[in-house]
């Protein structure tokens, strides 16, 4: 598997623009019928051996166990001082109260907040609502930052891992019913079978179609 994002975007980047620490930031769970929406914040803050990011990319290309490896290896490096990451959750009452996309943008500033490390910009990949996300940080929207920007790939497995094993073990174990373990809260017909049958439960984004 060969390495798809470009290494040097933002070493490029911040010589041309004079910046020296940057974040990249990605969210998932926007789309699934129960559970959080969730963010990510990652800095890489020294120079990675181009073979221990071999797998790095929009998680979404990644198996599950590839992504485990990959989040694994990050938190080494958080360990080493060789970067830092940070997260934050929107759960589905904010997110019923706010709506989706307002919930996404609140989880975003909570995230960037939580992270150790003081960064000069934040790459995030390109929606509808981008030109709105921070209002504290210099940030640029760029489209399909999550296959191209090492920071916004990492920052997306950092996420998915964190919400998929939220979804796994706190709410699968509060509401075994609905088996979030196996689909996370998204939309396939075990989920939608097991909603007929049991109705929505707390876990449940009120606000979405459920039917």
């Amino acid at each position: 598997m060969d390495l798809m994002v470009d290494l040097n975007y933002e070493k490029k980047f911040a010589e041309q623009n004079g910046y020296k620490v940057m974040a990249g930031m990605d969210e998932v769970g926007r789309g699934p019928l129960a559970g959080p929406v969730t963010v990510a914040v990652f800095v890489f803050l020294k120079k990675i051996d181009t073979e221990k990011l071999k797998f790095l990319r929009d998680s979404k290309l990644l198996s599950e166990n590839q992504r485990s490896r990959m989040y694994e290896f990050f938190c080494e490096l958080k360990k080493q001082g060789k970067a830092d990451f940070a997260s934050a959750s929107c759960f589905p009452a904010t997110i019923d109260k706010y709506h989706i996309s307002e919930a996404s943008v609140l989880a975003m500033r909570r995230a960037v907040k939580k992270l150790s490390t003081s960064v000069d910009h934040v790459f995030v990949d390109k929606f509808p609502y981008a030109g709105r996300v921070l209002t504290d940080t210099s940030y640029t929207a760029v489209k399909g930052a999550d296959n191209l920007i090492p920071s916004v790939a990492a920052a997306s497995i950092v996420a998915k891992v964190r919400r998929d094993r939220s979804m796994a073990n706190y709410y699968h174990r509060k509401y075994p019913e609905y088996g979030f373990d196996l689909h996370k809260g998204y939309g396939t017909a075990m989920h939608y079978k097991a909603l007929k049958k049991h109705g929505p439960s707390p876990a449940h984004r009120q606000s979405f179609r459920l039917a």
